[in-house]
Protein backbone atom coordinates (compact mmCIF):
# COMPACT_ATOMS: atom_id res chain seq x y z
CA UNK A 1 0.00 0.00 0.00
CA UNK A 2 1.30 3.04 -1.16
CA UNK A 3 1.93 5.71 1.95
CA UNK A 4 0.93 9.60 0.82
CA UNK A 5 0.72 12.55 3.51
CA UNK A 6 -2.33 15.00 3.16
CA UNK A 7 -1.22 18.99 3.21
CA UNK A 8 -4.84 19.24 4.97
CA UNK A 9 -4.59 16.56 7.46
CA UNK A 10 -5.72 12.58 7.50
CA UNK A 11 -8.90 11.79 6.58
CA UNK A 12 -11.43 10.72 8.88
CA UNK A 13 -13.44 8.21 7.51
CA UNK A 14 -15.68 7.28 10.44
CA UNK A 15 -17.30 10.67 10.49
CA UNK A 16 -18.22 10.60 6.74
CA UNK A 17 -21.46 9.80 5.76
CA UNK A 18 -21.40 10.72 2.23
CA UNK A 19 -18.73 9.97 -1.08
CA UNK A 20 -19.46 11.79 -3.92
CA UNK A 21 -17.01 10.63 -6.81
CA UNK A 22 -16.63 12.28 -10.12
CA UNK A 23 -16.56 9.40 -12.55
CA UNK A 24 -14.09 10.53 -15.59
CA UNK A 25 -10.87 10.32 -15.37
CA UNK A 26 -11.16 9.47 -11.59
CA UNK A 27 -13.05 6.32 -11.50
CA UNK A 28 -11.10 5.20 -14.84
CA UNK A 29 -8.08 5.60 -16.76
CA UNK A 30 -8.97 8.42 -19.50
CA UNK A 31 -5.84 8.94 -21.14
CA UNK A 32 -5.58 5.13 -21.65
CA UNK A 33 -9.75 5.06 -22.92
CA UNK A 34 -8.86 8.56 -25.14
CA UNK A 35 -5.56 6.36 -26.98
CA UNK A 36 -8.17 3.85 -27.20
CA UNK A 37 -11.09 5.73 -28.89
CA UNK A 38 -8.59 7.90 -31.01
CA UNK A 39 -7.73 4.59 -32.72
CA UNK A 40 -11.45 4.10 -33.79
CA UNK A 41 -11.95 7.30 -34.23
CA UNK A 42 -8.73 7.61 -37.24
CA UNK A 43 -10.14 4.17 -38.47
CA UNK A 44 -13.61 5.95 -38.87
CA UNK A 45 -12.19 8.86 -40.68
CA UNK A 46 -10.13 6.72 -43.04
CA UNK A 47 -13.69 5.03 -43.90
CA UNK A 48 -15.66 7.79 -44.31
CA UNK A 49 -12.94 9.70 -46.00
CA UNK A 50 -13.79 12.83 -43.38
CA UNK A 51 -12.73 14.34 -40.40
CA UNK A 52 -15.85 15.57 -39.32
CA UNK A 53 -16.78 13.31 -36.66
CA UNK A 54 -13.33 14.13 -35.06
CA UNK A 55 -13.71 18.31 -35.54
CA UNK A 56 -17.67 17.62 -34.19
CA UNK A 57 -16.00 16.18 -31.03
CA UNK A 58 -13.47 18.76 -30.43
CA UNK A 59 -15.60 21.79 -30.79
CA UNK A 60 -18.07 20.05 -28.35
CA UNK A 61 -14.98 19.49 -25.48
CA UNK A 62 -13.99 23.00 -26.07
CA UNK A 63 -16.95 24.67 -25.54
CA UNK A 64 -17.89 22.14 -22.36
CA UNK A 65 -14.49 23.77 -21.26
CA UNK A 66 -15.71 27.26 -22.32
CA UNK A 67 -19.09 26.81 -20.08
CA UNK A 68 -17.51 25.42 -17.78
CA UNK A 69 -15.37 28.00 -16.64
CA UNK A 70 -18.09 30.90 -17.11
CA UNK A 71 -20.35 28.48 -14.60
CA UNK A 72 -22.86 28.95 -17.21
CA UNK A 73 -26.44 27.53 -16.09
CA UNK A 74 -29.04 26.28 -18.69
CA UNK A 75 -26.23 24.10 -20.10
CA UNK A 76 -28.54 20.71 -21.72
CA UNK A 77 -29.16 22.38 -24.78
CA UNK A 78 -26.23 25.12 -25.13
CA UNK A 79 -23.55 22.75 -25.52
CA UNK A 80 -24.77 21.70 -28.38
CA UNK A 81 -25.65 25.00 -30.30
CA UNK A 82 -22.11 26.17 -29.01
CA UNK A 83 -20.48 23.23 -30.54
CA UNK A 84 -22.74 23.60 -33.60
CA UNK A 85 -22.06 26.79 -34.48
CA UNK A 86 -18.42 26.32 -33.85
CA UNK A 87 -18.30 23.83 -36.54
CA UNK A 88 -20.97 24.44 -38.64
CA UNK A 89 -23.24 21.53 -38.01
CA UNK A 90 -26.00 21.40 -36.76
CA UNK A 91 -26.76 21.08 -33.16
CA UNK A 92 -29.03 17.67 -33.91
CA UNK A 93 -26.08 16.42 -35.60
CA UNK A 94 -23.60 17.48 -32.68
CA UNK A 95 -25.71 16.11 -30.29
CA UNK A 96 -26.37 12.69 -32.06
CA UNK A 97 -22.25 12.62 -32.73
CA UNK A 98 -21.76 13.36 -28.69
CA UNK A 99 -24.19 10.21 -27.97
CA UNK A 100 -22.48 7.74 -30.22
CA UNK A 101 -19.06 8.82 -29.72
CA UNK A 102 -18.61 9.85 -25.88
CA UNK A 103 -21.61 7.90 -24.59
CA UNK A 104 -21.99 5.10 -26.04
CA UNK A 105 -18.59 3.39 -27.90
CA UNK A 106 -16.70 3.76 -24.98
CA UNK A 107 -18.64 1.31 -23.14
CA UNK A 108 -17.13 -2.19 -24.13
CA UNK A 109 -13.67 -1.12 -23.52
CA UNK A 110 -14.48 0.78 -19.75
CA UNK A 111 -13.90 -1.85 -17.81
CA UNK A 112 -10.37 -2.16 -19.33
CA UNK A 113 -9.40 0.97 -18.20
CA UNK A 114 -11.11 1.09 -14.65
CA UNK A 115 -8.94 2.41 -12.14
CA UNK A 116 -7.16 -0.63 -9.91
CA UNK A 117 -8.88 -0.88 -6.63
CA UNK A 118 -11.30 1.04 -6.85
CA UNK A 119 -14.08 -1.75 -6.70
CA UNK A 120 -12.81 -2.44 -3.70
CA UNK A 121 -13.36 1.06 -2.51
CA UNK A 122 -16.62 1.14 -3.65
CA UNK A 123 -17.21 -2.20 -2.04
CA UNK A 124 -15.33 -0.90 1.43
CA UNK A 125 -17.61 2.10 1.52
CA UNK A 126 -20.56 0.50 1.08
CA UNK A 127 -20.16 -1.87 3.62
CA UNK A 128 -19.27 0.59 6.35
CA UNK A 129 -22.92 1.89 5.36
CA UNK A 130 -21.78 5.09 3.81
CA UNK A 131 -23.58 6.78 0.55
CA UNK A 132 -22.24 6.11 -2.21
CA UNK A 133 -22.77 9.14 -4.77
CA UNK A 134 -21.26 9.78 -8.21
CA UNK A 135 -21.50 13.49 -9.43
CA UNK A 136 -20.19 13.43 -13.36
CA UNK A 137 -20.67 16.41 -16.06
CA UNK A 138 -21.49 13.65 -18.38
CA UNK A 139 -24.24 10.94 -18.33
CA UNK A 140 -23.19 8.37 -15.86
CA UNK A 141 -25.49 5.37 -15.57
CA UNK A 142 -24.37 3.26 -18.41
CA UNK A 143 -21.13 3.89 -17.65
CA UNK A 144 -20.98 3.03 -14.18
CA UNK A 145 -23.02 0.00 -15.15
CA UNK A 146 -19.97 -0.96 -17.95
CA UNK A 147 -17.38 -0.48 -14.74
CA UNK A 148 -18.96 -2.87 -12.93
CA UNK A 149 -19.79 -0.33 -9.97
CA UNK A 150 -23.21 1.17 -8.66
CA UNK A 151 -23.92 3.96 -6.33
CA UNK A 152 -26.91 5.21 -4.23
CA UNK A 153 -27.32 8.45 -6.21
CA UNK A 154 -26.35 9.39 -9.41
CA UNK A 155 -26.21 12.86 -10.80
CA UNK A 156 -25.19 14.62 -13.86
CA UNK A 157 -25.04 17.92 -15.17
CA UNK A 158 -27.41 18.41 -18.03
CA UNK A 159 -30.09 16.94 -15.38
CA UNK A 160 -33.23 19.51 -15.14
CA UNK A 161 -32.11 19.96 -11.45
CA UNK A 162 -28.76 20.49 -12.15
CA UNK A 163 -28.23 22.43 -15.57
CA UNK A 164 -24.65 23.71 -14.70
CA UNK A 165 -20.72 21.85 -15.08
CA UNK A 166 -18.67 22.09 -12.55
CA UNK A 167 -17.19 23.93 -10.53
CA UNK A 168 -20.63 25.35 -10.82
CA UNK A 169 -22.10 24.16 -6.86
CA UNK A 170 -25.77 23.36 -8.22
CA UNK A 171 -24.71 19.58 -8.72
CA UNK A 172 -22.90 18.73 -5.52
CA UNK A 173 -25.31 20.58 -3.90
CA UNK A 174 -27.80 18.65 -5.37
CA UNK A 175 -26.45 15.44 -4.09
CA UNK A 176 -26.25 17.02 -0.44
CA UNK A 177 -29.72 17.92 -0.05
CA UNK A 178 -30.80 14.65 -1.95
CA UNK A 179 -28.50 12.50 0.67
CA UNK A 180 -29.35 15.12 3.24
CA UNK A 181 -25.78 15.06 5.01
CA UNK A 182 -23.87 18.13 5.81
CA UNK A 183 -20.66 19.63 4.02
CA UNK A 184 -18.68 18.43 7.49
CA UNK A 185 -19.91 14.60 6.52
CA UNK A 186 -18.96 14.28 3.29
CA UNK A 187 -16.19 14.26 0.59
CA UNK A 188 -15.59 14.51 -2.94
CA UNK A 189 -13.03 12.44 -5.02
CA UNK A 190 -12.42 13.59 -8.26
CA UNK A 191 -9.03 14.06 -10.75
CA UNK A 192 -9.85 17.88 -11.73
CA UNK A 193 -8.42 20.97 -9.14
CA UNK A 194 -9.92 23.63 -11.01
CA UNK A 195 -13.49 21.69 -11.03
CA UNK A 196 -13.65 19.00 -8.37
CA UNK A 197 -11.45 20.49 -5.97
CA UNK A 198 -13.18 23.80 -6.92
CA UNK A 199 -16.92 22.68 -6.15
CA UNK A 200 -16.35 21.01 -2.81
CA UNK A 201 -13.96 23.99 -1.83
CA UNK A 202 -16.87 26.26 -2.86
CA UNK A 203 -18.98 24.27 -0.56
CA UNK A 204 -16.33 24.18 2.44
CA UNK A 205 -16.13 20.60 1.73
CA UNK A 206 -13.20 18.26 1.77
CA UNK A 207 -11.62 17.09 -1.50
CA UNK A 208 -9.32 14.48 -2.92
CA UNK A 209 -7.86 14.35 -6.39
CA UNK A 210 -6.29 11.68 -8.41
CA UNK A 211 -2.96 12.83 -9.42
CA UNK A 212 0.54 11.60 -10.43
CA UNK A 213 2.36 14.32 -8.68
CA UNK A 214 1.73 16.11 -5.67
CA UNK A 215 -0.22 19.32 -5.64
CA UNK A 216 0.61 22.48 -3.39
CA UNK A 217 -2.36 22.65 -0.66
CA UNK A 218 -4.33 20.38 -2.62
CA UNK A 219 -4.76 16.63 -1.16
CA UNK A 220 -4.18 14.42 -3.70
CA UNK A 221 -3.63 10.53 -3.97
CA UNK A 222 -1.63 8.46 -6.98
CA UNK A 223 -4.50 5.85 -6.93
CA UNK A 224 -7.16 3.74 -4.73
CA UNK A 225 -4.68 1.26 -3.33
CA UNK A 226 -2.61 4.29 -1.46
CA UNK A 227 -2.64 4.33 2.40
CA UNK A 228 -5.42 7.19 2.16
CA UNK A 229 -8.31 4.11 1.60
CA UNK A 230 -6.18 1.77 4.00
CA UNK A 231 -9.55 2.15 6.72
CA UNK A 232 -11.69 1.94 4.15
CA UNK A 233 -10.21 -1.80 2.57
CA UNK A 234 -8.76 -3.18 5.77
CA UNK A 235 -11.61 -4.81 6.68
CA UNK A 236 -12.77 -6.35 2.96
CA UNK A 237 -10.15 -9.29 3.45
CA UNK A 238 -7.47 -10.65 0.20
CA UNK A 239 -8.04 -8.96 -2.74
CA UNK A 240 -10.52 -11.23 -4.97
CA UNK A 241 -12.99 -11.84 -1.82
CA UNK A 242 -14.49 -8.08 -2.37
CA UNK A 243 -17.77 -8.18 -0.61
CA UNK A 244 -20.67 -7.30 -2.83
CA UNK A 245 -21.30 -3.48 -3.38
CA UNK A 246 -24.74 -3.95 -5.05
CA UNK A 247 -26.63 -0.75 -4.55
CA UNK A 248 -30.00 0.68 -5.25
CA UNK A 249 -29.60 3.89 -7.84
CA UNK A 250 -31.56 6.60 -8.00
CA UNK A 251 -31.12 9.52 -10.32
CA UNK A 252 -32.03 13.29 -11.03
CA UNK A 253 -34.87 12.55 -13.42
Amino acid sequence: MIRSALPNGPVDWDQLRLVVFDLDGTLYDQRRLRTMMLLRLLLDAVRARSLDTIRILRAFRDCREELGNAMAADIATRQFELAAERCGRSAETVKTTVEEWIERRPLDILKACRCRSIERVFAGLAAQGKTLAVLSDYPALAKLKALGLDADIVVCATDPEVGALKPHPAGLAHVLSRAQVSTGAAIMIGDRVDRDWAVANSLGMRALIRSSRPIAGVDTFRGYDDEIFGPVIERLGPVGTTASSSRSITTSS
